[in-house]
């Protein structure tokens, strides 16, 4: 080893004394790492700048003082470890002291979402259908005048439009009209289906739809529909019944009362509406002598609108009335979520209060 190696073994070795003392003088994190920056940093560490001369060295004395560089550098990186575990340790010791905090305790759980309690009963209601054999298929929000309407044998000018109060997209065509809306209901997925398909037919179609109407207990200016069509030859009303019958025991159980009332709607003939007695009054439409203000003292929650596909809309799609015939429903999916869970007011669903929609 020349002259120059037991310099640089010296050196190193008294830089080793120098820097352990150093440390055992640093008593937080900041301090720590300024004693590592000083002596092992990369860049103008004093470590690093004395190992630096070792490409000084003649060939044949590097060997031995680069063992002894490395034994230096071994001694200072365990003495950093051992003194930020120490640091660590009477970190959580001050802790468990000073704040009585057991951190042997596993931490706090993370919160987790969940699914909305209209898309929970969506899914139970899309289930009971795909369960008897239908299928799932969905259709825009924005829809053409022609399919909310026309196709649905309610054409432009006629009194039946009145019933739903539409939004109208700000959108006006070559001749002056306005053919774009928000869809009032997931029916004119019915003729988007049969234009594309030959019978039979069975799908359900579930999506948001809009009415500018005013809310109130069981009226909200958005919400969900399933739509329903079953298209055949041999259809009857009695099947109508027979499935709606087996939709309401699959989702609300066999002790729940349903009443089915004629009613009108344009593209179904004949037409009926579907209800379950109210769950807030039992169907007596009172409450302690108070009028029942979700079911409007009638005892009965309407569901859904149903009946026999009107001919004329078999017509329009191309099918022979003479030929096939079916049966459509529409279902409110939040009328339903309100019946399952004793809701009595649907804008809870859309109010955005935690405190209601964790209880689903």
């Amino acid at each position: 080893m020349t002259t120059d190696a037991h310099e640089l073994v010296r050196t190193l070795e008294a830089l080793k004394d120098e820097a352990l003392k150093a440390l055992e003088a640093a008593d937080s994190e900041e301090s720590l790492e300024a004693w590592r920056v000083a002596y092992l940093g990369r860049k103008e560490g004093r470590l690093t700048l004395a190992m630096r001369s070792l490409g000084k060295l003649a060939p044949e004395a590097r060997p031995a003082a680069g063992v002894a560089a490395n034994q230096v550098k071994t001694a200072l990186e365990e003495g950093l470890a051992r003194h930020q575990q120490a640091l660590k340790e009477r970190a959580l010791e001050r802790l468990a002291t000073e704040q009585r905090l057991d951190v042997t305790l596993p931490g706090r759980p993370l919160l987790l979402g969940r699914l909305h309690p209209t898309t929970q009963t969506l899914r139970e209601v899309l289930a009971a259908f795909t369960a008897m054999g239908f299928q799932v298929v969905e259709g825009p929000e924005v829809e053409w005048d022609r399919y909310n309407f026309e196709l649905l044998n309610i054409p432009r000018g006629h009194p039946a439009r009145d019933m739903w109060d539409t939004l109208w997209i700000d959108y006006t065509d070559a001749n002056g009209e306005r053919p774009m809306l928000l869809r009032t209901h997931t029916s004119p997925m019915q003729a988007r289906v049969m234009e594309k398909t030959q019978p039979p037919v069975r799908v359900v179609v579930p999506g948001k739809v809009y009415r500018y109407e005013a809310t109130d207990a069981t009226h909200e200016w958005h919400f969900h529909q399933v739509e329903g069509l079953a298209v055949d030859e041999g259809i009857t009303f009695a099947n109508l019944k027979a499935t709606l019958y087996e939709f309401a025991r699959r989702i609300f159980g066999p002790e729940r009362r349903v009443r089915f009332r004629c009613d009108y709607f344009p593209f179904v003939e004949p037409g009926v509406d579907m209800a379950m007695d109210c769950f807030i009054c039992k169907g007596q439409g009172t409450v302690k002598g108070a009028p029942c203000r979700v079911c409007k003292e009638t005892g009965w929650i309407e569901i859904m609108g149903a009946g026999m596909v009107h001919p004329r809309v078999l017509e329009m799609v191309g099918y022979d009335p003479k030929r096939y015939t079916g049966f459509a429903f529409g279902i409110g999916v939040e009328r339903v979520a309100m019946l399952k869970h004793g809701i009595d007011d649907i804008r809870h669903f859309y109010a955005n209060d935690v405190r209601f929609l964790r209880q689903f």
